[in-house]
């Protein structure tokens, strides 16, 4: 039953993730952490970062690991299978149906309807994030951050896989100053 809640939770993700990795990441965060509850959303994070600073495709890299955690080797072939299966079979069929639409208006327009829901998927994702990492530095802290990693990237076109590698290890090096409670008399 495990092997196949794996399937069903990355095949679901791999289908409906249009547009690419990014915008299965919800759909992969739904799954996990909100209907099977194989993670919590602090363990889905840092998934997420880890598979952020290496590379290749994001949906597969966080199914083979969240599969391999969950299933062992079979869960992690099962969900990489999974996830790429409704791709090809997309690729092929809507691919060919769209080529010969090409011209259409109704092609366009769906192809454009598209990218603001993913917007709000993406958005809504980065807003529980926020929320949770505000339990750990608070907002101020954490609005520093964001808009230091947004500068870094957007001005300074630092890749995110090395903000992340960054981050990282100054969160492994940074030890805050813990202020012991005085005991009362």
């Amino acid at each position: 039953m495990l092997q196949w809640n794996i399937f069903v939770a990355f095949f679901r993700s791999g289908m409906l993730g249009f547009g690419g990795g990014p915008s299965t990441i919800p759909l992969v965060h739904k799954e996990v952490v909100g209907r099977f509850k194989w993670m919590n959303d602090e363990e889905f994070s840092d998934v997420l970062a880890l598979g952020n600073t290496l590379p290749g495709p994001i949906a597969t890299k966080m199914a083979g690991y969240i599969g391999y955690r969950i299933g062992g080797y079979l869960g992690m072939l099962n969900a990489i299978i999974a996830t790429v299966l409704p791709t090809v079979f997309l690729m092929i069929f809507l691919l060919t149906t769209l080529n010969a639409y090409k011209d259409e208006a109704w092609v366009s327009w769906m192809s454009k309807a598209v990218l603001p829901v993913v917007a709000v998927m993406l958005l809504s994702l980065t807003w529980d994030f926020a929320k949770k990492s505000t339990q750990s530095y608070g907002w101020f802290k954490n609005i520093i951050i964001m808009a230091a990693a947004l500068i870094c990237m957007e001005v300074f076109h630092l890749h995110p896989g090395i903000l992340i590698g960054i981050l990282l290890l100054w969160a492994i090096f940074y030890k805050p100053k813990v202020h012991e409670k005085t005991k009362g008399t």
